[in-house]
């Protein structure tokens, strides 16, 4: 369902050097699938996600997604295909403040230019646990209350894939497993494929697969084994 080969991604420092961020030889997702992707904060998680969005380009290499190669769509192109195929939790919501929640997963349609489904909205609000608060702002929300409506946002348009970008990192503790819970039932229930990335091992061990980024990727591998490069010192 989901294929990276080859990829590479790397930025320019201010200084004009070129900084590795990934190098995957091969990853892959299955259709329905749920998994997570294990690593430390700042080695490449969200930027991962970025490139599988089709947010970001990737330098060079392969994503292609049921049969589409992302990596080679025009920025037009990679607006629509996120818009029809991808779910997406940020991990700091980025709900929009002047509309209440019910308008915020209304417009997760909009962008795959769909029309409204309010139903299937309040039925996603109802399932997270917001529906007596569904025409409340973001403001008028707990923190936990808006993450879950980011994540009825993510599934409103019954995407292909979801990506989580650590759902639970500015979630308090009390509600950091019906997040979770939340988003694992749906995509079970919608056959929605889950790559969720996290540097939480208490949210690594509900999933059968883990992979860590550092195994994956080679640019962490020469990191974290920097005698590869001079094995006689």
């Amino acid at each position: 369902m989901l294929q990276l080969e080859n990829l590479k991604k790397s930025y320019i420092e201010p200084n004009g050097h070129v900084l590795p961020v990934l190098d995957i030889p091969s990853f892959r997702v299955e259709a329905a699938e749920q998994m997570v992707l294990l690593g430390r904060s700042g080695c490449g998680k969200s930027t991962l996600l970025h490139v599988i969005a089709g947010i970001s380009r990737p330098d060079s290499g392969v994503v292609r997604l049921d049969g589409h190669d992302v990596a080679t769509l025009s920025e037009a192109g990679r607006d629509r295909y996120r818009a029809a195929k991808l779910g997406y939790v940020f991990q700091t919501f980025n709900l929009l403040p002047g509309f209440s929640a019910l308008e915020n997963v209304l417009l997760g349609m909009t962008f795959a230019r769909r029309r409204y489904n309010v139903k299937r909205a309040e039925q996603l609000l109802d399932r997270v646990g917001l529906s007596q608060r569904s025409h409340h702002k973001p403001s008028a929300l707990s923190v936990g209350e808006q993450q879950r409506v980011a994540v009825a946002r993510a599934l409103a348009n019954q995407p292909t894939l979801l990506l989580a970008d650590e759902p639970t990192a500015n979630v308090d503790p009390a509600n950091q497993q019906t997040v979770i819970d939340l988003i694992r039932e749906t995509c079970r229930e919608e056959k929605i494929a889950m790559i969720l990335v996290t540097h939480s091992m208490e949210v690594a061990d509900q999933f059968d697969r883990v992979d860590r980024l550092e195994d994956i990727n080679k640019v962490l591998a020469l990191v974290s084994h920097p005698s590869s490069l001079n094995p006689h010192p």
